[in-house]
């Protein structure tokens, strides 16, 4: 599975405002329903699930990273975007550092593969220090476009 499978490239932020994980959850989560990805109906419902999924375990997975994730019915296909903050958000992450990237999605219920093979995929990728570097230092949407795109085509080369 690839970026451009899943991530809504209208939805990407390159500076988010949030200083919280349910700010920024939450913030995401907007931006999908701006993007037309998910109902605006379905917001709340979708922010509660993936801070219920956030209760079990932080999904902050270290080295600066987050990937919030939830199944909900509301979506009939897996969708997600990228969101950086410059100044790093407290995510109770595993290593105690701050994220700064932050990969959210959302999928159906019913296709449980798809949400695992995009999880496989954002984990592979997160594994480039030079990948996640160029993320973090991007100050625009076009230019995370770019490096997803990058990384889909060829793997992630600075």
């Amino acid at each position: 599975m690839k970026f451009s499978d899943f991530v809504a490239v209208d939805a990407i932020r390159s500076d988010v405002e949030a200083t919280t994980k349910e700010a920024v959850i939450r913030e995401m989560a907007t931006a999908l329903v701006d993007a037309g990805r998910i109902g605006a109906g379905d917001l709340e419902g979708i922010v509660r699930a993936i801070l219920k999924r956030e209760d079990l375990g932080s999904t902050g997975i270290g080295r600066g990273v987050a990937v919030p994730h939830t199944k909900h019915p509301s979506v009939t296909k897996l969708v997600g975007t990228v969101a950086v903050s410059h100044e790093g958000i407290d995510f109770d992450s595993l290593d105690g550092d701050p994220v700064q990237l932050i990969f959210l999605l959302v999928s159906p219920p019913d296709r449980p593969g798809d949400h695992l093979r995009a999880l496989e995929n954002i984990s592979r990728q997160l594994r480039d220090d030079a990948f996640c570097r160029e993320l973090k230092a991007a100050r625009a949407p076009a230019e995370i476009q770019h490096l997803l795109e990058a990384a889909d085509s060829h793997g992630f080369v600075s």
